[in-house]
């Protein structure tokens, strides 16, 4: 299949308008996380290092400024508006469900992208393929099989209507071929391909009313509201959801975030 090649469901698109905060609430919450995890020995000075589904950048931008001026950081997605190459940054159009680019990575970085994919355990398996000897393969989901916790509400009807939306997005992407429960399934995969050094983290933090964390459900509220409509719901519903979302009497834990992340062995294939 040509490296080019974009055929998917993704539910939420970067070209859509409510892309640019849906990134920036992702990025302000995750951002910090990862480069935690992108640590030497993870990554470190003149790396070739490969973020696949890189959104608006951030992380690549990290990257490349990790790794240096003798380090190169290619930045791949199905929709590349938002990326800008720099001098070690190269930016590509590529859907990862394709071939690989073509050479060896010490690090390949993936977040919030496998869940989406039907093909996920094939794609792990290609891209644990595409690692130089000590290269390291970093992979971060959402586990979202937990019903969101919700800590205070003005009343009981604004938590049940937050957990009526909550749900129904969930039920969307699911239509769209995301699997919610893989980010349980990643260390074992990374197992089970030859990895070693194995390790899984996970992270989840309240998100008060009127927080960029909280802003995130009302973003994807707006970005699937087409769908949400057609399951039932009214545009009165969907804006009280929103405004809830405001209000700093409403609190909610965010998803558990969970990090994985292995080596190929350094005498792999000798």
């Amino acid at each position: 299949m040509p490296t080019d090649t974009v055929d998917t469901e993704y539910a939420f698109e970067n070209a859509a308008a409510d892309a640019v905060p849906q990134l920036r609430a992702l990025e302000a919450f995750l951002d910090p996380i990862t480069m935690r995890r992108l640590a030497p020995p993870v990554l470190v000075p003149s790396a070739t290092c490969w973020e696949i589904g890189a959104g608006g950048g951030s992380v690549a931008r990290g990257m490349a400024w990790a790794v240096g001026p003798d380090g190169r950081v290619l930045a791949t997605d199905i929709d590349t508006a938002r990326l800008v190459p720099a001098a070690n940054l190269g930016v590509r159009r590529h859907d990862v469900r394709a071939e690989p680019p073509g050479e060896d990575f010490d690090l390949i970085h993936a977040r919030l992208v496998l869940l989406h994919l039907p093909e996920r355990r094939r794609v792990l398996r290609t891209l644990v393929d595409a690692l130089a000897p000590d290269g390291w393969l970093v992979v971060e989901e959402f586990d979202c099989t937990a019903p969101l916790r919700v800590l205070t509400a003005p009343n009981d009807d604004a938590g049940k209507l937050f957990g009526q939306v909550t749900d129904a997005m969930l039920g969307i992407l699911q239509g769209h071929g995301a699997d919610l429960g893989w980010a349980q399934d990643v260390h074992a995969e990374m197992m089970a391909a030859g990895l070693a050094d194995v390790d899984t983290v996970t992270h989840a933090e309240s998100w008060a009313g009127g927080s960029t964390g909280a802003s995130l459900y009302a973003t994807n509220s707006r970005q699937l509201q087409p769908e949400l409509l057609e399951a039932g719901f009214s545009a009165g519903q969907l804006e009280a959801f929103r405004t809830l979302l405001s209000n700093p009497d409403f609190v909610v834990m965010s998803y558990q975030f969970v990090s994985t992340r292995g080596r190929r062995p350094g005498d792999r294939g000798a």
